[in-house]
């Protein structure tokens, strides 16, 4: 066959949940099927990494598209009529973006629909878009991945999508991820928090991942207890931050609220691997990335009990209402004061880490494109 790939994430050291479920199923796609050829369509020249293998042919469509108007023209002018060009049997998404003008099989992932449930917290242009076209796409993919059972049924439920054109393919982890003896998480805590245990929280900062509940209730967890803990943030600024950039400027025990830029997945994996627990209230998640990285460290958490975050975190965290910093505050006591409670929850990490790996993800993502394709 020939397989194009929508590949526009691919982007050296800014890779994030759609640019590593991109790069770390479809590597794996890649490298296992020499018997197939690749066409990855990017929006600009790619970084050589991304190449993984000489069944890849490197097309740049443009313009780049990273913004409504230009997504509209990059799927529906520049991808529809290189599919043609390239004679291409199939047409990969992972995105949830497609060309609704294009015939060709699409394969259509989708990692959530926040944007139907919390459409309030997206830039008025993106909301536009995803609310007109979000439906659409779906309805226009032959078949559909859905990074969650959460997800698939929220497709089903939302779009009415039935559930038998939905396969569900998890998120894995990076093995970098992965627990730490006591000297190194010593040498990291004192590195990045001034030696003290943290509690620590990694994804980009906009409304749904609930940083202002998060930064409240943080609050209350040091009043109300005597202790050097300190709570890291660690991602970038995305839309609609103002908010949290002006808590984190007031917050009240500003001294113990740290945050960090982005990081790379080798650092990344070392300060969460050396933290006191995870921190990951979120409002909605279409899976929830870093519950799993911190599985893997052996680090449980703290965790919203809202869409797909118990289906990936098991019994390993303490679960919360995220719309209540109070009830946050009372985990994290919990959390802090019964260590035994602690060890209970780390000690279960290895076994609901093992369910999701990127090797048996990309065998059930081939699967589905298969399916696809002797129904198309």
């Amino acid at each position: 066959m020939r397989i194009a790939v929508n590949s526009r994430f691919l982007l050296k050291g800014k890779l994030e949940g759609i640019g590593w479920f991109t790069h770390e199923i479809i590597r794996r796609v890649v490298l296992n099927h020499p018997e197939h050829q690749f066409i990855f369509f990017f929006d600009r020249q790619p970084d050589p990494q991304f190449i993984y293998a000489p069944n890849v042919e490197v097309v740049v469509l443009q313009p780049p598209a990273r913004h409504p108007i230009l997504w509209m023209i990059w799927f529906e002018v520049s991808v529809r009529f290189a599919l043609k060009k390239y004679k291409a049997d199939c047409f990969i998404s992972t995105d949830g973006f497609l060309s609704l003008g294009s015939r060709i099989p699409t394969l259509l992932v989708i990692h959530d629909l926040a944007f139907e449930h919390y459409p309030e917290h997206l830039p008025n242009k993106f909301r536009w878009y995803l609310s007109y076209f979000g439906r659409k796409f779906a309805q226009r993919a032959n078949r559909i991945v859905a990074v969650s059972e959460y997800t698939r049924q929220d497709i089903h439920s939302t779009y009415g999508i039935s559930p038998d054109r939905i396969d569900v393919v998890y998120n894995g982890a990076n093995p970098l991820y992965q627990p730490l003896p006591f000297e190194q998480k010593q040498q990291i805590r004192q590195k990045y928090a001034d030696g003290s245990e943290y509690f620590v929280f990694a994804g980009a900062l906009h409304p749904r991942k609930n940083i202002l509940n998060l930064l409240k209730a943080f609050a209350l967890f040091k009043k109300r207890q005597r202790s050097q803990m300190k709570l890291l943030i660690i991602g970038r600024f995305a839309w609609e931050s103002e908010a949290i950039r002006k808590a984190l400027e007031n917050h009240p025990f500003k001294g113990d609220v740290i945050r960090y830029e982005y990081m790379q997945v080798e650092e990344l994996s070392q300060v969460i691997g050396s933290a006191y627990g995870l921190t990951f209230v979120s409002l909605f998640e279409g899976f929830g990335i870093p519950v799993l990285e911190a599985l893997q460290c052996g680090i449980p958490g703290i965790v919203s009990q809202t869409s797909s975050l118990p289906e990936v975190a098991g019994n390993t965290a303490l679960y919360v209402n995220p719309e209540s910093p109070e009830d946050i505050a009372e985990k994290m006591c919990s959390f802090y004061k019964d260590e035994h409670l602690r060890q209970q929850l780390a000690a279960s990490c290895a076994q609901q880490a093992a369910r999701f790996s990127w090797d048996q993800s990309a065998q059930g993502f081939y699967d589905s494109l298969i399916r696809m394709m002797e129904l198309a």
